[in-house]
Formats: C-alpha cells, structure tokens, sequence
C-alpha cells in the first residue's frame, strides 16, 4: 500500500497540496483526474522524490519515503515516467530503454534479462530494437518510455498524463499496455486529463480539488456518478465501468482538467 498523509507541497509560492491524504492498494490502477491547477501532477512529484513536501509523511508498506531523494525512492521500487517526450531521440530504441536500468550496468547478464523480459511485454522494443528514438510516433515513443521505467521492474508505477497528444489508435495500445504492466503485478498511479480514458483503465478513481482529495472509489463508480459525469464526462453518466475497458478510448473535452 502506497500511503499518503497529511501532504502539503508547493513551488515556493505556496501549497500546491493542502493536507493530501491518499491511499494507493496494492496491484490496483488508480487514477487522479481533477481541475487544471489541483495538483494531480504535484502528487507524483512528491512520491518519486522530484519535489519534497513541507509537511506529511509518504510511505510504501511501511517503508518512509518522503526522506529520500529520487535515487532513493527509485531504489525502493517506484518510478516515474514523466509528462513530456524524455527520449533521447538520436539514440536508438534498445539504448534507450537500457538507460532504464543504469544501476544494473555492472551486471550485464542481469541486464540484459531485464531487456529481453521488457520487450516480451512491449514487442516494438524488439521489433525495432535499432532504429532511433526520433523516428518513433508519439504512442510509439510513449511505449518506450514506459518500457524504460520496467527495466527496473518497479513495484509502483507512476505515470504522468500518458495519453498527452496520442491518435486514438495509440491511446489504445497505452491504455493496453498498462493495464498488461499491472497484470504482471505492478501497481500503477496515474494523472490522467482524459478522464474516460483514465477511469476506463482504473481500478479505482480520485478525484481531486484545491490539493486535497474530494471523491475517491472504485473507477465504475466514479464514471456513474452524476457529479464526475457533468464536470469531466460531457453531461452523461459513463455506462460502462472499468472492467468493460473500450476498444478506442475516445478524447473528451479537457479545458477544465489538466
């Protein structure tokens, strides 16, 4: 269980979160979806050790880890792919992805094992193991980012807004991809501005307003619940909950989420 308490975190202007308390079960997919400016991205920021918070605790089945920096929190387990394209564009797909697991450079047998198990999982890593990063599409490169973050084959997963800019038929095969990461046994926290995409692939759902966290439960719910529906759901009540996973997840209106 990944346990948030009392959180309060900011840029220096201010507290982004105002008291966050979030629990994260173990093996579950859970989604934060919320108003531009609610701090759904502050939230991984605070887990992965990117930004520090002023005041509450972060633990990981009773392991703190609100006292480690980003190599610290790596090394217990968590780790994050980031919001915006961070390939390196003229290396080739397989250096990217090793890049992953740096800590393992010494163990080349191990590391290699780890490549071999990623591309099983996410096929394009082998199947255009050469070729550069920059010729990749946007889905494309999004696969390889999260197949980057798996070399460590982390227990948590966070993922910053993985459908940022994807065609539907790429929105697919992420929405795929990660819930085949969470199948394997990975937990999975995501911020995601399309909120049907993100509860359809969710187990369980967050809303969240002001830094603090305003509606949480199963995603199925959420998606039913006519509050969720005419903020971020165009009016109606999604119909089908998260085990019914759509086959082309479609983009909704995102003006008000982010």
């Amino acid at each position: 269980m990944l346990t948030l308490s009392g959180i309060f975190a900011g840029y220096g202007g201010g507290d982004v979160l105002q008291g966050l308390d979030l629990e994260v079960p173990t093996g579950a997919i859970t989604c934060i979806v919320g108003p531009n400016g609610a701090g759904k991205s502050t939230v991984l920021r605070v887990v992965s050790g990117l930004l520090r918070p002023r005041l509450g605790t972060i633990e990981l089945d009773g392991t703190r880890l609100d006292r480690l920096g980003c190599a610290g929190v790596l090394g217990k387990g968590v780790a994050q792919v980031p919001q915006s394209q961070a390939l390196f564009p003229q290396m080739s797909i397989r250096e990217n992805v090793l890049l992953g697991g740096f800590t393992l450079r010494r163990d080349k047998r191990l590391l290699n094992q780890r490549f071999e198990r990623v591309a099983d999982l996410i096929p394009i890593v082998r199947e255009r193991s050469h070729d550069k990063a920059g010729n990749l599409s946007g889905g494309q490169r999004r696969m390889v980012e999260i197949a980057r973050c798996l070399m460590v084959e982390p227990t948590v997963l966070l993922l910053d807004e993985p459908s940022l800019g994807l065609d539907p038929m790429s929105l697919t095969g992420v929405s795929q991809l990660v819930r085949d990461a969470n199948a394997a046994g990975t937990t999975v926290l995501l911020v995601e501005q399309n909120v049907r995409l993100g509860l359809s692939m969710a187990t369980h759902g967050v809303v969240l307003e002001g830094g603090r966290v305003r509606l949480e439960a199963p995603a199925h719910e959420l998606m039913a619940n006519p509050e969720v529906a005419e903020l971020y759901l165009g009016g109606a009540p999604a119909t089908h909950g998260a085990g019914a996973h759509p086959t082309v997840p479609q983009p909704v209106d995102s003006g008000t989420v982010g």
